[in-house]
C-alpha cells in the first residue's frame, strides 16, 4: 500500500480511489498488460494523467463489474426459458401424437360408438393442443421482448465500453479492434494515422476548470469528426490527444485532411456561458504517418507522434 501511494507521488498523480487501485496493481505486477500499458506510455515521454488511469481502471479492473454479472444472469435466464419452451413444445406435440396413435384402431373399427368416442377424444385433444400452442406462442413473444430489451442493454454496454463519454469518439480499445478487423480482411491494407494534440490543454484546464476543458474537447471532437465522416475512425487516445485512422488512404491525402482539421479547429471561438468571457483561441498540432509492412498499431502511433508539427 505504501508503495502504491509512493508510486502515485512519483507519477505526480493525486491519491484517489481509481489512481490508487491502478497503482496498487502496478506495484503488485499481477496484471502484465496493465503494467505494459503504463511502461509504454512512460517510455513515449508522455505523463500519466487521470484520463489514462481511468481507461486502465475500466479495461483491467472492472472485468467482473456488477453490470456484466447482471447481463450474464439475464442471458442465463433467457436460455433456460427458451430451453423450457422447447421442451414443453416437444412434450405437448408428443402427447398429441400419442393420442392420435391410440385413436387410430377405434377410428378403423366398424363399431360406430367406438368411432364416435375416438373422434370426440381427438377433438378434445386437438382443442387442448391448440390452447397449449397458443400459450407457448405467448411465452415466446415474452421471450422475444426480453431478448430485445437485453439486446438494447448490450448495445448500450458496447457503447460504454467502446466510446469515450466526453467526446463520443472511439477509445483505444475500440481502435485496436477496428484495426484488427481491417487487417484480417487484408493484411497488406494501407492505413494512415493522424495524431492530433491540443496545444497547452493542461494549462487551459487549470486556468478555466476541467468542466470547460471537457466542453472544449467535445467541440474539437465534433469538428474533427466532421472532416472524417464515415471514411475513417476518430479516437480519443489521451486527455489532450485524438487519433484519426484512415484505411486505404495515403500520406498525402492524410496530410490534406490534417491541414483542413487544423484550420477548422483554429477557427472555433469559445465564450463562457456563465461569465460571457471570450476564451482564448485553441490550436492543435498534427503528426502524420502511414503503416509500414509488419508494423504494429503502437509503432504507427509512436511514429505519428514524432512527426507532430
Amino acid at each position: 500500500m505504501k508503495l502504491a501511494v509512493a508510486q502515485l507521488h512519483q507519477w505526480s498523480l493525486p491519491v484517489n480511489p481509481i489512481n490508487y487501485a491502478v497503482s496498487y496493481e502496478y506495484c503488485k505486477n499481477s496484471k502484465p498488460l496493465l503494467t505494459a500499458n503504463i511502461k509504454h506510455l512512460l517510455l513515449s515521454g508522455k505523463p500519466l494523467d487521470s484520463f489514462f488511469m481511468e481507461q486502465l481502471y475500466k479495461d483491467f479492473l472492472l472485468k467482473q463489474s456488477k453490470f456484466r454479472t447482471e447481463i450474464i444472469s439475464d442471458l442465463s435466464s433467457l436460455f433456460i426459458e427458451v430451453q423450457n419452451n422447447c421442451q414443453q413444445s416437444k412434450s405437448d406435440t408428443q402427447d398429441f401424437i400419442e393420442q392420435i396413435d391410440n385413436s387410430i384402431p377405434s377410428l378403423m373399427s366398424s363399431n360406430q360408438n367406438e368411432m364416435k368416442q375416438a373422434i370426440s377424444q381427438l377433438h378434445k385433444a386437438s382443442i387442448t393442443f391448440k390452447k397449449q400452442q397458443q400459450a407457448l406462442v405467448e411465452q415466446i413473444e415474452g421471450v422475444k421482448i426480453h431478448a430485445q430489451n437485453l439486446s438494447n442493454e448490450l448495445e448500450e454496454a458496447r457503447k460504454e465500453i467502446c466510446l469515450d463519454p466526453i467526446t463520443g469518439l472511439h477509445n483505444r480499445q475500440s481502435m485496436s479492434k477496428h484495426v484488427d478487423t481491417w487487417l484480417s480482411d487484408d493484411a497488406d491494407r494501407s492505413i494512415a494515422a493522424i495524431v492530433i494534440s491540443v496545444d497547452h490543454f493542461n494549462s487551459f484546464s487549470e486556468r478555466f476548470g476541467a468542466l470547460i476543458g471537457d466542453v472544449i474537447l467535445s467541440k474539437i471532437a465534433k469538428k474533427v469528426t466532421s472532416y472524417v465522416e464515415g471514411s475513417g475512425l476518430p479516437v480519443r487516445s489521451a486527455s489532450d490527444e485524438f487519433i484519426i485512422l484512415l484505411p486505404d488512404v495515403d500520406g498525402g491525402i492524410a496530410n490534406e485532411i490534417a491541414q483542413k482539421i487544423k484550420q477548422g479547429v483554429e477557427k472555433l471561438r469559445f465564450v463562457s456561458v456563465q461569465s460571457g468571457v471570450r476564451l482564448p483561441k485553441v490550436s492543435i498540432s498534427c503528426g502524420i504517418s502511414e503503416m509500414q509492412n509488419k508494423e504494429t498499431l503502437n509503432q504507427l502511433i509512436t511514429r505519428s507522434r514524432k512527426n507532430i508539427f
